[in-house]
């Protein structure tokens, strides 16, 4: 691979990046204009200003006794305004004084006489007039016109060129030290780093290709759920290409006038082709890739001519070229067939949920640059955080980070790690929410009955925590959390979880003798589950191994478009096999708590005294209240089943809110 600062063989060599403007630029902007409103100023200050000798002012009848008592020394006289200045003589000490005399500059006779007469000194003088004050004066009026009219014309012109330019492309353009992300700044997804390294080497060393005849493919399109690291993986490209590096947003191309669009993707192309070889970067594509024809009230033109712009420019350029396109996308099932067709977007690279050795891997780059104590075992972490994504996992580690900085520790402990979890995944405790004695006694029994039943049931997930704090939008929280990985689901796996669901339902039945609105959460997530179970995954004896379909998006428009795939009698015996299945676990769920009574009661009188016990507590309970009772250990008759591997955190809560169970 070149140097990074290299521009390769054959690569044409790139024009530096103009300088950034400095902090003198604004000093630099108003300079000049000061520069003028000061020289300005002083004109006018020194027009303006008189003399500043200090002088009294009299009567001009007054002037002539002084004259005539030989108290004048020297006298002034303006031609132009008519005032006399008079100067005592230099013994007497006083001050001047002025007297306004005749205005044509000419004094009586008698006056001159008088002042000749006792030997007063005469001066003539003339107000002096500004030739430059004058002349500004003259020119301002039209400086200030064509300014004006320049600062007009180029404010138009400004416009005028921002509206020519909204067909270029918006994409960011990177050049070879940025972005300085590289695939050891990846944590795991070695084969996505495999597939996506093709790339790499095709633009790096297409010689190699060449020789044997293989053609890279145009389009590699990205696909995995929110927050794993689609972004990540393309800026990782490219940094190991080297080469230039076009970002672009979907939601970049579209904007109110129609024609736009297409003419952003005929410049984001045409743009790559001069720099080739290059990477385009397309995020989110699905913003402008969905469907044609489809949605509410038709399609949308702007983004279909959008979207058939970018398929005329994918098949209009040979892979030669050196140009490839990477998207990236968590909505694949909208996206046009023809997109996604071979010679376009020809290979698509799944970036799943991390694993759990990925997970290890992604928290150690995470922690990096904290301080973390000794104690922290970052496996037993991992392990506890199934199903996170990247992300997700970074606003763990960050949220564990604050919880220490919170209660001013020098380093991040394990409890700062479980509490983070548990309130990443359980929600924020709401502490100035009050119950009252009865409701808190009804929230006990309900998540008692939730964790008795996750405890007795073989094929259901361990009891993490339970809690009747508030948490979240929920009253009460019961947290499971999986031993392992899990890609299938088994139907005694499926309906394990669904007795667990109803399981504070039941709580409730046997100590209250009536239900509350807190199961309404229990039971949609319950219904949910079960419909799933007969419509898509043939679990229902009636039905056969037939699957019915899910239920669209809606924002597509299929559902709308489209008939019923099944009649009227099999809807009936699909709604008929779903109560059905949620009937016989109710009925499994009674039961089993009725045998289990003193375990469901010792459960809840501790959390009414503690608030919040964990899962080893609960078995305790359970436990000690079975031995008490006469029977066997629950624990002794879990053993001897064959052992399962779930692979899902389930938090159930009996709040009739959102956010419940797990999704399936």
């Amino acid at each position: 691979m070149p140097a990074p600062n290299s521009s390769g063989p054959g690569r044409p060599p790139r024009s530096p990046s103009p300088p950034k403007p400095g902090p003198t630029t604004g000093i630099r902007r108003w300079l000049i204009p000061l520069v003028l409103m000061a020289i300005v100023a002083g004109f006018m200050i020194s027009s303006l200003a008189g003399d500043d000798r200090p002088a009294d002012e009299v009567s001009f009848t007054e002037l002539t006794e002084k004259v005539g008592a030989g108290q004048i020394a020297s006298v002034e006289i303006n031609r132009d305004s008519g005032e006399i200045r008079a100067a005592f003589e230099p013994d007497t000490g006083r001050s001047d004084i002025v007297a306004q005399g005749p205005r044509d500059g000419e004094l009586a006779d008698t006056t001159l006489a008088l002042l000749q007469d006792n030997e007063v000194e005469i001066e003539y003088s003339s107000s002096s007039t500004n030739v430059l004050l004058s002349a500004l004066i003259t020119i301002l009026p039209f400086a200030l016109i064509i300014g004006l009219v320049v600062w007009v014309s180029r404010r138009a012109n400004r416009q005028m060129g921002a509206v020519t330019s909204i067909g270029r492309s918006k994409a960011k353009l990177y050049s070879t030290e940025r972005p300085r992300t590289v695939f050891a700044d990846v944590a795991g997804y070695e084969a996505v780093k495999e597939e996506v390294t093709e790339v790499v080497d095709f633009l790096t060393k297409p010689e190699r290709f060449r020789e044997i005849g293989a053609k890279i493919p145009k389009g590699i399109l990205l696909v995995g759920p929110p927050g794993t690291g689609k972004t990540l993986i393309a800026r990782a490209v490219a940094g190991e290409a080297g080469v230039p590096f076009m970002s672009v947003t979907g939601s970049d191309f579209v904007e109110m006038f129609v024609g736009v669009g297409a003419a952003r993707v005929r410049d984001l192309f045409e743009s790559a082709r001069k720099q080739a070889p290059a990477i385009i970067f397309i995020d989110e594509i699905d913003s402008i890739g969905r469907r044609r024809g489809t949605g509410l009230g038709g399609g949308h033109d702007e983004r279909e001519q959008t979207l058939n712009q970018i398929l005329a420019e994918m098949d209009g350029f040979e892979t030669t070229e050196g140009v490839v396109i990477i998207a990236a996308t968590n909505r694949p099932d909208t996206l046009d067939p023809a997109l996604l067709r071979p010679g376009r977007f020809d290979r698509q690279v799944v970036v799943p949920l991390p694993s759990l050795e990925e997970r290890f891997q992604i928290l150690t780059v995470h922690v990096k640059g904290k301080r973390i104590d000794d104690s922290v075992d970052l496996g037993v972490v991992s392990r506890g955080t199934p199903g996170m994504s990247g992300a997700e996992l970074a606003n763990l580690v960050n949220e564990a980070a604050l919880r220490a900085a919170r209660r001013d520790a020098h380093e991040i402990t394990s409890a700062d790690f479980e509490a983070a979890r548990d309130r990443v995944l359980m929600g924020l405790e709401r502490r100035s929410l009050v119950l009252s004695g009865h409701e808190q006694e009804l929230v006990a029994f309900h998540e008692a009955g939730h964790a008795v039943m996750a405890y007795l049931l073989p094929n259901a997930d361990p009891v993490h925590k339970v809690t009747i704090l508030p948490t979240g939008m929920a009253l009460g929280v019961t947290m499971q959390l999986p031993e392992g990985e899990r890609h299938l689901y088994q139907q005694p796996y499926l309906e394990d979880s669904l007795a667990v669901r109803l399981g504070g339902r039941a709580a409730e039945e046997l100590f209250f003798g009536t239900t509350s609105t807190g199961a309404n959460n229990d039971l949609v997530g319950a219904t949910e589950l079960a419909r799933k179970m007969v419509r898509e995954w043939g679990m229902s004896d009636r039905l056969g191994p037939i699957a019915f379909g899910s239920q669209g998006a809606i924002f597509l428009g299929e559902d709308l478009m489209q008939t019923r795939e099944y009649s009227d009698d099999t809807a009936r015996v699909i709604d008929e096999e779903v109560e059905r299945i949620l009937r016989e676990q109710d009925a499994r769920t009674h039961k089993l708590l009725g045998v289990h009574r003193s375990g469901v009661e010792a459960v809840a009188l501790a959390l009414l005294q503690h608030e919040s016990i964990d899962g080893a507590e609960v078995r305790r309970l359970v436990d000690e209240a079975a031995a008490v009772a006469g029977g066997a250990s629950v624990q002794l008759a879990k053993d001897s089943l064959p052992e399962t591997v779930p692979a899902m955190t389930n938090v159930t809560d009996g709040s009739g809110t959102s956010g419940g169970a797990g999704t399936f």
